[in-house]
């Protein structure tokens, strides 16, 4: 697999402490269309029971990225949440960050790690996630 260097200046920390969850939650809240209108006391439960990736400036430690991994840290996992502040993209740091969540997990040894995309296939694609080979197999309970 293809190794992504995050642009010099930049961090990644799954120090969960380190989350500016208020950014976080305005990000999610009112810049995606997955997460719109999500609630504060939603984001803040999913933060704490998930593994979470947040993305630095180095110099001011300013937070301008977030992901966020659903796992049990064994067979399964999935990404989402990924976000990349707007006055910081078109650096590549949506798909380093996307490489630092996977090179994280492969040390896990995990079956599976999936991901669910309106937009960003091609972020994805570049670190080797590839579109389902069976996907007629996979159901859904609560469909958006």
């Amino acid at each position: 697999m293809t190794s992504f260097e995050l642009p010099a200046g930049y961090r990644v920390s799954t120090d969960p402490d380190r989350l500016d969850r208020a950014a976080v939650h305005r990000w999610l809240s009112e810049e995606t269309y997955w997460a719109l209108g999500r609630p504060r006391e939603k984001q803040e439960r999913a933060i704490d029971n998930s593994l979470n990736f947040g993305l630095y400036e180095e110099g001011s430690g300013t937070q301008v990225g977030y992901a966020r991994v659903v796992t049990d840290r064994s067979t399964f996992a999935w990404l989402c949440d990924v976000f990349v502040a707007p006055q910081a993209r078109g650096r590549g740091l949506g798909t380093a960050l996307t490489a630092a969540v996977r090179d994280e997990l492969a040390g896990l040894g995990l079956r599976r790690v999936m991901l669910a995309t309106r937009d960003a296939h091609e972020v994805y694609a570049r670190v080797g996630f590839e579109p389902m080979a069976e996907s007629g197999k996979w159901m859904v309970l609560g469909q958006q």
